[in-house]
């Protein structure tokens, strides 16, 4: 009888040691669990549930093959994502279903922004109010999600979208222009507000500078203008605003002029890029026995021209010269630039074929749809249709 209280002690001991593990096993289940509406996130303190190292959540690589996730190039653009014990890819994807995306969408999102399976459905739904207050419906959104995952999912804070939001419409850009931004530079909103308020500050001092008395319109005018203007840095545009300057030898009220109009257009381009393609147009046109007043002339009214490419420029002049365009021609008329060398070479050779004349009747049949190029063409052929005038 006098061992009975040590076996008791080993029979206690023994219980404690087994409800300690099956505490251990039922909470290892419970945070392997991911519930659907839930941005699955264990408890700060425990850490040995997380994936040990490089190892990756099984179960998270189970449900993205299942949603028909191309999870190679899942990992290679964010890898840390396939790490994380808990993720809502459940919740995402039903929330996703909700605004009318298809199975194809959802997989090629996650494909291409892995992170946003670690959005809480609190988050998504507030992000997804605030883009409603500027696209009319859920469609939209869906097609820019389709388009571009990251300027959806890139930011976490719903706050600095609001903030953005309330300070690019005080400016007075209307909805149509905030739809414009996100569409086409969703980074804007990402940005943070003060970065934002940076370059609009910039923005005015230039117009104050160069004697601008409106300089609110000023900015408002230069962004419409450029979509990309608030996710460049001031450095580069303030550069790209002298090398214009003292390229074109401008004076204030030219350039506050120009920078309000399609100059406003090439300011996002890197400096180096500006720089070599001016210089190359300047060298192209003085070979062709051009005066720098018409180097001048043709930047201000067409200033895409320094967006294409010294190689491309080259084959483009080269090719409206051979086909008996005059050099005079096209600083009056640029736009015929605007197309491609495959595009003008074929227009050419159509229009040399009827035997059209450039020098009587000019080179606006060049910078014109392919309905009424073809309708010209017709027309020169000898159709009994009656005359259209381009």
């Amino acid at each position: 009888m006098a061992a009975l209280p040590g076996v008791r002690a080993l029979l206690n001991l023994h219980q404690c040691v087994t409800l300690q593990h099956s505490l251990r096993l039922i909470n290892v289940h419970l945070r392997s669990m991911c519930l659907p509406g839930m941005l699955c996130t264990g408890p700060t303190k425990t850490i040995e549930l997380k994936p040990p190292g490089n190892t990756e959540n099984e179960s998270l690589l189970e449900n993205l093959n299942l949603m028909g996730v191309d999870v190679k190039k899942a990992r290679q653009r964010q890898p840390g994502v396939f790490r994380k014990a808990f993720t809502n890819e459940q919740g995402l994807a039903q929330f996703l279903q909700g605004k009318g995306a298809s199975r194809r969408i959802i997989a090629s999102i996650v494909s291409r922004y892995p992170r946003a399976i670690t959005r809480s459905i609190e988050h998504l739904e507030q992000r997804w109010d605030l883009w409603r207050n500027i696209f009319m419906t859920d469609a939209e959104i869906v097609t820019i999600l389709d388009r571009s995952p990251e300027s959806f999912f890139r930011s976490s804070d719903n706050g600095n979208l609001e903030k953005n939001i309330d300070f690019l419409t005080s400016m007075g850009l209307n909805t149509k222009d905030l739809h414009r931004l996100l569409t086409t530079a969703p980074r804007t909103f990402s940005n943070s507000l003060e970065l934002n308020r940076q370059m609009v500050e910039f923005l005015e001092d230039i117009c104050a500078e160069l004697g601008g008395t409106n300089p609110e319109q000023f900015v408002k005018a230069v962004i419409t203008r450029n979509l990309y203007i608030l996710i460049r840095s001031t450095k580069r545009v303030k550069t790209n605003i002298d090398i214009l300057r003292s390229s074109l030898k401008l004076s204030d009220a030219e350039l506050l002029a120009l920078l309000q109009g399609p100059v406003a257009e090439i300011l996002d381009l890197s400096n180096e890029y500006l720089k070599n393609n001016f210089n190359s147009l300047q060298k192209k046109m003085v070979s062709l026995g051009c005066r720098r007043a018409h180097i001048k002339n043709l930047i201000i009214s067409y200033p895409m021209v320094l967006y294409i490419g010294p190689s491309t420029l080259s084959l483009k002049l080269d090719c409206l010269l051979k086909g008996g365009i005059t050099m005079k021609q096209i600083v009056e008329k640029p736009k015929v630039l605007d197309y491609s060398t495959e595009n003008i070479t074929g227009r050419l050779e159509e229009l040399k074929r009827v035997g059209y004349d450039f020098q009587k009747n000019g080179i606006n049949i060049l910078d014109s749809s392919r309905k009424r190029f073809d309708a010209k063409i017709e027309k020169l052929t000898g159709s009994p249709e009656d005359e259209i005038l381009l």
